[in-house]
């Protein structure tokens, strides 16, 4: 990581939120809605306003983390969640052509990885896994200090594998009280803070899911480290123990002893793992 200026952008379904960043520090945030049903033409003026206020002679590069499938290389965005008319937009190609300046585009799990990595719990390690939870289970994966997306963005989609009779995602995230229990996942939050003994022993149920889901990564990638991100991070204390009980059933001794599981400290996780897209393409 050097002190070049880096534009990172962190496009979400709601709202675009962009900042630069040098070294360790972030400059000059800004955030604006997005047009989520806005044609393609629309919700690209929507990221022009935010980078060209960012924009200067000294930055360096853009990187930018959208809730989609991409084609890394290309920087083309596929059927990106809540923009209906994002089908296919060689995002990275428009960006370039509009501000001179290399643009990298990647998924925003992906991004979440490389934020921790470069500026987070993850400052140091060698391979990492980076698991949000929240209504699903995203993940980015730090192999050998680089980012491993797969060579079609698809690496790391550990909530689609099969269990039981859906699939992680449907038991292990914040889905599970909506599934299983037909209620709102914040609502069982409040309730589990407020000492509700069924709303946590919901989360002791999804813990034991969850401790499923981390062995099957273990099994897959050996990580020493996981950092959790997501909103479902913050219910911890409610399905520690349940999730590693479940751990501990893991048949590789040494690779317990090892393992850490952290939580997301990051402010504005976003908008840093966009601009470590270019310190990981460097």
């Amino acid at each position: 990581m050097n002190q070049e200026v880096i534009i990172g952008i962190d496009l979400g379904a709601t709202n675009i939120r962009g900042g630069r960043v040098t070294g360790k520090t972030i400059t000059g945030i800004h955030e604006k809605p997005i047009r989520s049903r806005g044609t393609v033409e629309e919700v690209l003026q929507d990221i022009f306003d935010i980078v060209d206020i960012l924009k200067n002679e000294a930055v360096a590069g853009i990187g930018i983390g959208v809730p989609s499938v991409v084609d890394i290389e290309k920087g083309i965005v596929y059927d990106v969640q809540y923009i209906p008319s994002w089908k296919e937009v060689p995002l990275k190609d428009i960006l370039e052509k509009r501000y001179g300046v290399p643009v990298f585009v990647n998924n925003d799990a992906n991004c979440f990885a490389l934020g921790e990595f470069y500026f987070g719990k993850g400052i140091g390690a060698d391979q990492m896994i980076g698991l949000t939870i929240g209504t699903g289970i995203g993940a980015g994966i730090i192999i050998n200090r680089h980012l491993y997306a797969g060579p079609n963005c698809g690496a790391g989609e550990f909530g689609m594998v099969d269990y039981l009779d859906h699939c992680y995602e449907y038991y292990a995230s914040g889905q599970f009280f909506q599934n299983v229990y037909q209620t709102n996942g914040q609502e069982v939050f409040e309730r589990a803070r407020s000492g509700d003994r069924q709303a946590q022993q919901w989360y002791a149920e999804m813990g034991t899911h969850l401790g499923n889901a981390i062995k099957m990564i273990l099994y897959a990638y050996d990580p020493p480290l996981i950092v959790f991100g997501g909103s479902v991070r913050h219910a911890y204390p409610y399905f520690q123990q349940t999730m590693w009980k479940q751990i501990h059933g893991f048949a590789f001794s040494k690779s317990l002893k090892q393992l850490r599981i952290e939580l997301s400290e990051l402010q504005n996780s976003g908008i840093l793992g966009a601009a470590g897209l270019y310190y990981n393409a460097l």
